[in-house]
């Protein structure tokens, strides 16, 4: 391929990202990938990782933050060019997770949140019963509600009927690094649900997110899979290509699945025929 070629598909590539944002509600976003602040190493390391991610939309625990903070502060140390996303981690109950998207809602004055209750501390699956509870109360209240939830296309569904504004169905357990455990489901998922779908947790590496993205979900929240691994400045990286690839895949269109071989050379006029 000649140097013009070359320049000409890149260009195409380029212009397909560029007409290819995310949009939940009002906002845009040109990168699919979501991603986390905790457990990173330092905090020089975490704002590098973040850099590298090239993500837009940045999540940070309302309990773990010190909002009031200098130094400490995620958001001061990120800047604001970020989209920050609160979310409700630690709370195990509609009460508490509601009462927090109103603290995050009064310090960081943002209506969007990342909506977890959460079942079991072992597991860390979630609620879905107080889940649901929650996203009706916060959405009555005029949250954007991005609710982390179990990989049930019923329940997927139940929650955009209630108003949220995307659906995060889990992968596999956060931090289990498992992967998308059952594809079949985020499929069905994708297919039925018109808001949009972003897997997240239990993503282990590039690959996953790739699948995620093949798999037609509109994008990836990520934590652990880039801040416990061993270069997270790499693994950040690693994340937003397999973001650009996967999408990329699933826009061009995969060939189908078949069970015996299709070849791509013609078998007329060869040397020797099978007798």
């Amino acid at each position: 391929m000649n140097s013009k070629n070359l320049y000409n598909n890149i260009s195409k590539i380029s212009s397909i990202k560029r007409d290819d944002l995310l949009q939940i509600r009002e906002k845009c976003f040109s990168s699919r990938l979501f991603i986390g602040t905790a457990r990173y190493p330092n905090q020089q390391v975490m704002i590098d990782a973040v850099k590298e991610s090239g993500a837009d939309v940045v999540t940070v625990s309302v309990r773990r933050m010190d909002l009031h903070s200098g130094e400490e502060n995620i958001i001061n140390l990120l800047g604001k060019k970020y989209h920050f996303l609160p979310n409700t981690a630690g709370c195990f109950t509609a009460k508490d997770a509601v009462l927090t998207s109103e603290l995050a809602r009064e310090s960081l004055e943002t209506d969007w949140i990342k909506l977890e209750v959460i079942g079991d501390e072992d597991t860390l699956l979630p609620d879905t019963e107080e889940l649901l509870i929650a996203a009706k109360e916060l959405v009555k209240k005029k949250f954007v509600v991005l609710p982390y939830c179990s990989d049930d296309p019923v329940v997927c569904k139940r929650l955009e009927d209630l108003g949220c504004a995307a659906v995060m169905p889990l992968g596999a357990p956060i931090g289990s690094g498992m992967g998308i455990r059952n594809m079949n489901n985020i499929e069905i998922i994708v297919n039925q649900c018109t808001v949009p779908v972003i897997v997240d947790a239990g993503v282990g590496t590039a690959s996953d997110v790739a699948i995620a993205m093949e798999l037609g979900c509109d994008g990836v929240l990520l934590n652990s899979a880039v801040a416990r691994s061993n270069h997270p400045i790499n693994m950040a990286k690693a994340m937003r290509l397999a973001i650009e690839a996967g999408r990329l895949a699933y826009r061009s269109g995969r060939i189908p699945k078949q069970k015996l071989a299709n070849s791509s050379t013609s078998f007329r006029n060869m040397i020797s025929k099978k007798k």
